[in-house]
């Protein structure tokens, strides 16, 4: 798969990267995201992948809190990779770190049982949207499900637009929910939103229909 392609880097620029992480963690990004670990209702010896991982915040706090679980991040932002191996170095977990790009995902069918996705969405296109969910149906095993959250419509503050970019969308849950049963899923729905200091963020979840 290539990887050469453009990409947005993790933290909007290069140069601001080594700043992404303290902000982050000024601003509560593990309170944002612990919602979403809770609704994915992880268990011992599943497999999960957490999409446009960054720096492996998410993916890191996963292996840590869940020692039993198979943890792969993908991104395609080779330095933000590379501050996402140390940092799972410097916690004493394992996680694995591909680079790559969601709407091609490099691996197999059926492979997880979970998949992550945080405030990543709204950096693709519409055409990136709807590859990248057909994708994530692709490698969840049948009864899998797609945890996500990401900027609620509305959100229009000066450190979302730094930190995430424009592409803010006023009717995100709802087109987002219709993407997600295009492209094959079952019980897509809206579970919750959050004010936190970079404004709101909505909460999704998604099931890949079970085998019959």
């Amino acid at each position: 798969m290539a990887t050469d392609r453009p990409y947005l880097p993790a933290a909007g620029r290069d140069a601001f990267l080594r700043f992404y992480d303290p902000l982050t963690r000024l601003l509560g990004f593990t309170r944002a995201i612990r919602p979403l670990l809770a609704q994915a209702d992880l268990r011992p010896g599943q497999a999960v992948l957490d999409i446009g991982c960054g720096t492996g915040t998410l993916a890191v706090l996963i292996k840590k809190e869940h020692p039993g679980i198979e943890v792969t991040g993908l991104d395609p932002d080779p330095l933000a990779l590379e501050r996402a191996t140390r940092k799972a170095a410097r916690a004493g977990v394992q996680v694995r770190f591909d680079r790559g790009f969601g709407d091609a995902l490099p691996y197999p069918d059926a492979r997880f049982d979970r998949v992550f996705s945080s405030m990543m969405f709204h950096h693709l296109g519409k055409n990136e949207r709807t590859k990248t969910l057909a994708e994530v149906h692709r490698v969840l095993k049948p009864g899998g499900r797609l945890e996500f959250v990401d900027l609620a419509g509305g959100s229009h503050n000066f450190l979302a637009q730094v930190l995430h970019g424009g592409q803010l969308n006023a009717a995100m849950a709802e087109r987002l929910i219709a993407r997600m049963r295009e492209a094959g899923f079952v019980d897509a729905r809206h579970t919750r939103v959050l004010r936190t200091a970079i404004g709101v963020l909505a909460y999704f979840q998604a099931e890949r229909e079970r085998q019959a």
